[in-house]
């Protein structure tokens, strides 16, 4: 939790150095691996540091503590709900959303302040909120209100103080537990009778640190919610008025409680505060998701003296040591594995024939074997084809390679801001808007990348690659956002962003994005042309037939099972970030696993295309991107495994779902196809170069 990473700058170099070497090569693995291991244990021993985006509010005692609302989100359905959707207790004036970013608004977040008082280090007990109509009783055969359709979609609220997200404790006869995500549950479905009870009882739980650099200021550190189901038998109800006008100091009554718990009695002379002993006091019974219900919260304030500001957000982050560290360990030691057993398999066989077909095709032939016209053999008679353009669309190559060249420095620069601690979760929405600002200001790079490669395969239509490349993969995104807006309207979900958020997009497309692709490209196609060491016939050699091994099929399913295998267990845990709202703050392991997936995807294509040149098929443009990218098909399929745990039976769900897991499997594709391509071009630019070519 919170250490700083440092970047695998050395230790990835030796991957490409010496790669003609078979001994040379496998001692780069060994000490690469070894210098990886040790670097991973001086990051385990290193302080780490913290920037978490705001500035630390101190509070004076008796200073008000805003309790703001966040959206209401579910597992099952996926589509964040707006909290006063539902009819919880308002604030006067009624509800005002708070001043949110760009980032804050495509990731759903409605934050908007409440109705509940909160002073610092002044303790309420049973303080009354309103008596709020939920709607019908539910009964057989009869439409549910919105209350009852939200505890049994598992709908969670989230609320927010001093901008710290609020954990959720739950209690039962035999344990307390505590979870740090996903906010706490609106209500329960009893497992007796069947029916949604509404947790109309909050004990709001707040920790806070006195300032050590001023006197009589104190900092909050933690914030716990834990829920109970009151039933209050409700005698008389308080008509508000206009002029109403309670004092701070005074306890706002707006029903009269007929049998109270202990806390909310009246009669007591010592105040205590609400327990799980008093709610299950005597059979009493959980209130029901429907009529007349009383809203009710305590408000308990606890110094906290050994929990420091800054460290308030590590318990968040660590998720409470719920997923052990040894687990993220493991991940990464596998795949350390594959990529050693990939790396010695290249020495073993690629490095290896390399030698020998080197020694073989640089020797003086003699006249005799000039004679048999045997000097000649393998990867090297495709000399003359190696570097013809592909046969199918070298535009499409050359976009897609842009494009996957913008995503990738957008994901490095994404995941090396977040590791050196930039991105932090108490700045809402700073993740998302890091990844659209990269991904805009990478438009240079896609333009770049672009017009560089379709150079170099001899096209010409310079205009139509660039401007695909500046609102293909782009227009994919926004036509699907598009979709998907349209979707969480016909929902009512938060999800939905305003039109002024649709023009904001597009103005960064549009007036950011697609500029600086054409300027990347500008300077692209001033450039001098790629050379390649030989030159390419006029007329194109036959390919002889292929062993069922070498076909795409084949390829696919071994060039992405090896590089998916070495960050699945990562992706599980960034899966669960995404759909079910748990906190992801191990950059840098994140870091290792996509360097790794990176060696991966390279080496696994290197090989492929060495056996397809030594089977004289010199088409190996879109076969090096598909399987660099075959990756991404994996991650599609164990999407579909990772859809079941959600037990999900919307179909809204399932579109929101899918598709955007296929958005991100197709921008994975793009990346990885990029990696393939240029790996596997300098492979063949490095071994034919090193031949004689009469």
């Amino acid at each position: 939790r919170d250490i700083k990473y440092i970047p695998l700058r050395a230790s990835t170099q030796c991957w490409s150095r010496n790669c003609l070497d078979g001994r040379t090569t496998m001692m780069s693995t060994i000490k690469a691996c070894t210098g990886l291991v040790v670097l991973m244990g001086a990051m385990t021993m290193s302080q780490g540091f913290y920037l978490p985006g705001v500035s630390p509010q101190s509070f004076g005692e008796g200073d008000p503590v805003k309790l703001k609302v966040n959206k209401m989100t579910s597992v099952h359905t996926l589509m964040p709900v707006d909290y006063y959707r539902l009819p919880f207790c308002q604030p006067k004036g009624g509800p005002k959303l708070d001043s949110e970013n760009l980032g804050e608004f495509l990731a759903g977040d409605r934050i908007e302040n409440s109705p509940y008082r909160l002073k610092m280090k002044t303790d309420m007990f049973c303080e009354q909120l309103c008596v709020s109509n939920l709607g019908r009783s539910e009964a057989q055969g009869v439409s549910p209100n919105k209350m009852v359709r939200a505890i049994r979609r598992n709908y969670h609220n989230n609320w927010i103080v001093d901008n710290l997200s609020a954990a959720s404790k739950a209690e039962d006869d035999d344990t307390i537990t505590t979870r740090y995500w996903q906010g706490f549950p609106v209500g329960f479905v009893a497992s007796d009778t069947k029916k949604a009870y509404i947790h109309n009882h909050i004990n709001i739980e707040i920790m806070y640190h006195a300032v050590e650099t001023q006197t009589e200021k104190f900092r909050i550190v933690r914030f716990t919610v834990e829920p109970f189901s009151v039933k209050h038998d409700i005698t008389e109800i308080k008509k508000e008025t206009d002029d109403d006008d309670t004092s701070d100091e005074e306890q706002v009554i707006v029903a009269t409680i007929k049998n109270p718990i202990e806390s909310c009695d009246p009669s007591n002379e010592e105040k205590v505060h609400t327990d799980y002993d008093m709610i299950t006091y005597k059979n009493r019974e959980p209130q029901l998701a429907s009529g007349q219900v009383l809203f009710t919260y305590d408000v308990k304030w606890t110094e906290n003296k050994e929990l420091h500001w800054a460290s308030r957000w590590d318990i968040y982050l660590s998720m409470d040591d719920a997923i052990p560290a040894k687990v993220h360990w493991l991940s990464i030691a596998n795949s350390l594995v594959i990529v050693f057993v990939l790396s010695s398999m290249i020495a073993a066989i690629l490095v290896r024939n390399l030698r020998r077909d080197f020694h073989r095709y640089n020797r003086i032939a003699s006249d005799e074997e000039k004679a048999e016209d045997l000097e000649e053999f393998g990867w090297k008679l495709v000399h003359a084809d190696v570097f013809r353009p592909p046969s199918f669309s070298p535009l499409l190559l050359s976009v897609c390679c842009g494009t996957g060249a913008q995503l990738f420095c957008m994901g490095f620069l994404t995941i090396l801001f977040s590791m050196m601690g930039f991105l932090s979760p108490a700045n809402r929405g700073a993740l998302i808007m890091a990844l659209l600002l990269l991904y805009v200001t990478m438009g240079s790079v896609a333009g770049y990348v672009t017009s560089r490669l379709y150079k170099a395969l001899k096209g010409k239509a310079y205009q139509k690659a660039t401007t695909l490349t500046a609102v293909g993969f782009p227009g994919i995104c926004f036509g699907l956002f598009f979709i998907m807006n349209i979707l969480a309207l016909t929902q009512g979900s938060s999800d939905a962003v305003p039109f002024t958020t649709m023009v904001v997009l597009l103005v960064l497309w549009f007036g950011i994005s697609t500029p600086l692709v054409f300027f990347g490209a500008y300077i692209g196609y001033k450039k001098e042309s790629v050379e390649f060491p030989t030159s390419t016939s006029s007329i194109p050699r036959q390919i002889p037939d292929q062993p069922w091994f070498m076909g795409i099929p084949f390829t696919l399913f071994v060039g992405g099972i090896l590089p998916f295998g070495a960050c699945f267990v990562e992706l599980y845990f960034i899966l669960s970030s995404v759909w079910t709202s748990q906190y992801y703050y191990v950059f840098g392991f994140l870091f290792m696993v996509a360097g790794i997936l990176v060696v991966t995807c390279a080496e696994i294509t290197v090989l492929f295309v060495y056996f397809q040149l030594c089977g004289e098929n010199y088409h190996w443009w879109w076969r090096a991107f598909a399987t660099g990218g075959s990756t991404a098909i994996y991650v599609f399929l164990y999407s579909f495994v990772y859809f079941k745990q959600l037990h999900a039976s919307n179909f809204a769900t399932y579109v929101l779902y899918f598709g955007y897991m296929g958005l991100a499997s197709l921008a994975l594709f793009l990346t990885t196809g990029c990696i393939g391509v240029y790996c596997a071009l300098w492979f063949n630019k490095t071994i034919f170069g090193s031949i004689k070519i009469d």
